[in-house]
């Protein structure tokens, strides 16, 4: 039996509320550089140098704009597989250890903000277009960042580094 000790104990300690803190920090980071955008982004493109620009589009699908629909079923079934990972990340982070915890608080964070925007609009604003030429890679957003940072970090510790 899990009494209130234990919960105190293990998922309100110091570390965990950190990694909380980083996590918030993240998805109101996110929802700030979109709030910008959505706000004050009255042209299709606007222009940053020969490698990056702003241009909104918007995402229904998940990342890089894979499985994207206009079927409410599937989008409404994506969005809550979106949310039962969001909850199960958050609970494998409380008994992780450091240097997990905090890849797992890049991805989270990140993957809240896109959550929130899929319950709010029905889709992710996705704005930074990187180019060269006439090559786009994907456009996305800030919280697309922190998720691929966190997964790509993860996935290197994991090869990488012997425990």
């Amino acid at each position: 039996m899990i009494t209130l000790k234990d919960i105190k104990n293990n998922v309100f300690n110091k570390e965990n509320i950190y990694f909380l803190v980083l996590i918030l920090f993240i998805f109101f980071l996110d929802r700030y550089s979109k709030n910008q955008i959505l706000n004050n982004f009255n042209e299709s493109k606007f222009y940053i140098n020969d490698y990056f620009n702003f241009d909104l589009t918007w995402n229904t699908g998940i990342g890089f704009g894979l499985l994207s629909t206009e079927m409410n079923i599937i989008y409404n079934f994506i969005t809550i597989f979106i949310g039962v990972v969001i909850l199960i990340l958050l609970l494998i982070s409380i008994k992780s250890d450091i240097k997990d915890k905090f890849l797992f608080s890049l991805i989270i964070g990140g993957a809240l903000g896109n959550f929130y925007d899929r319950v709010t609009y029905k889709a992710v604003p996705d704005f930074i277009d990187v180019h060269y030429n006439n090559f786009h890679w994907f456009t996305f957003n800030v919280a697309d960042v922190f998720i691929t940072l966190g997964i790509t970090f993860f996935i290197s510790r994991s090869i990488f580094v012997k425990s």
